[in-house]
């Protein structure tokens, strides 16, 4: 095993867990702040969570947000960022923050993508210039950008994946997390390892028994929530918690449905990120007690009813399904910004909801609720 790294200002640990799941709660400490989990981080990938100000994303309780080390590397590029006096300055946020490296960025959004031992080389989706990301770049970018939480680089398969496809990019993403290990040295800055492996088991076992000899101060659960059966992606969540040190903190990349997020609670996992609240919001979506409210639907043309008449956020105690209805089918953007304020505030909730059940051994029935909603949908 590798001599564990020292990182300023960063611990985390566990203050409750629940006797019938793998949920608990915890306090992840950062330079920049305690940050209580389970924590869903809204996702900041240009450096700004869309539709709100940094301050309104701190009023509805949040304290760790994410941004993403590839958008930012190719605009507005690092040397501004750092010119600024690093990201949390440039955007004016004083809480956490974590940078996802730009893997799945790279497959996504990159054309032309050449994937090595070395790197990936690939053409900028802004402008098509080739550039190039190794994991000893990315470590260099994420360190000028200075977030508290930096994610090692890694390859991020598809679903489904055939097995030989799933065997190479496992052995690819142990080497990239092995060269971002030994390539990170800013001790302001926690680095995690992300697991890999598909849709097979073995191979999440293996790659999390490896990102645990590395002995990494966090870890990420990466290439899941990308259209496998949500009963397979638990599966997989269980497999490699069983390998992962319990005492470090376990971070879902992508989840952000509140049944999804509330069970992989339940397996143990701390921290999660989605785009799912902000970007159906944009899609004139709120997420309410019966599951999703689509207000481009006539029947809400009439309807002055609160959008959600269990919430309490701003948008729900100032204004009626009418009026949200109109701002959006008028495409005015103070009705985007309502529906994001409303499904962040609903995920806040939920997070707390789920830290409080865990406290009180109910985690079970707030799971059993949130099922049953789904359901009705």
């Amino acid at each position: 095993m590798t001599a564990p790294r020292k990182t300023e200002g960063f611990s985390f640990t566990i203050t409750a867990t629940d006797r019938e799941t793998g949920a608990r709660t915890g306090v992840l400490a950062t330079p920049h702040g305690e940050v209580a989990t389970p924590c869903f981080m809204p996702v900041a990938t240009q450096a700004t969570v869309k539709a709100m100000a940094p301050d309104e994303v701190a009023a509805l309780g949040y304290r760790m947000v994410l941004a993403n080390a590839y958008h930012l590397w190719l605009r507005p590029g690092v040397q501004i960022v750092s010119a600024a006096g690093g990201l949390h300055r440039f955007m004016g946020w004083d809480g956490a923050i974590l940078t996802d490296s730009g893997g799945y960025q790279v497959m996504s959004l990159g054309k032309d993508v050449k994937i090595t031992g070395e790197g990936a080389s690939f053409r900028s989706h802004l402008d098509g210039s080739r550039v190039f990301l190794s994991p000893e770049e990315s470590m260099r970018i994420q360190s000028a950008l200075g977030a508290d939480v930096a994610m090692a680089l890694d390859e991020c398969l598809p679903y489904p994946a055939e097995r030989g496809r799933a065997e190479r990019s496992l052995e690819l993403n142990l080497d990239w997390a092995r060269r971002c290990f030994d390539a990170h040295s800013d001790p302001r800055q926690a680095l995690f390892g992300i697991v890999q492996g598909g849709s097979y088991g073995d191979l999440r076992r293996k790659s999390a028994a490896a990102m645990a000899e590395l002995d990494f101060p966090g870890y990420g659960l990466g290439g899941l929530s990308v259209g496998e059966p949500r009963e397979l992606m638990l599966e997989m969540i269980t497999i490699a918690l069983a390998e992962l040190p319990a005492e470090r903190p376990r971070y879902l990349m992508g989840v952000g449905d509140p049944v999804g997020l509330a069970e992989s609670v339940a397996c143990g996992v701390d921290l999660f990120d989605s785009v799912l609240p902000t970007r159906i919001a944009r899609n004139s979506s709120a997420l309410v007690a019966s599951g999703r409210m689509n207000l481009r639907n006539a029947v809400y043309r009439e309807d002055l009813r609160p959008l959600d008449e269990t919430c309490g956020c701003y948008a729900c105690r100032s204004f009626s399904r009418a009026y949200l209805r109109h701002l959006v089918m008028a495409k005015e953007i103070l009705g985007f910004h309502l529906l994001t304020v409303h499904n962040l505030f609903q995920l806040e909730k939920l997070t707390r909801e789920l830290r409080a059940a865990v406290v009180e051994g109910s985690v079970g029935a707030l799971l059993a609720r949130l099922r049953l909603a789904e359901e009705a949908e």
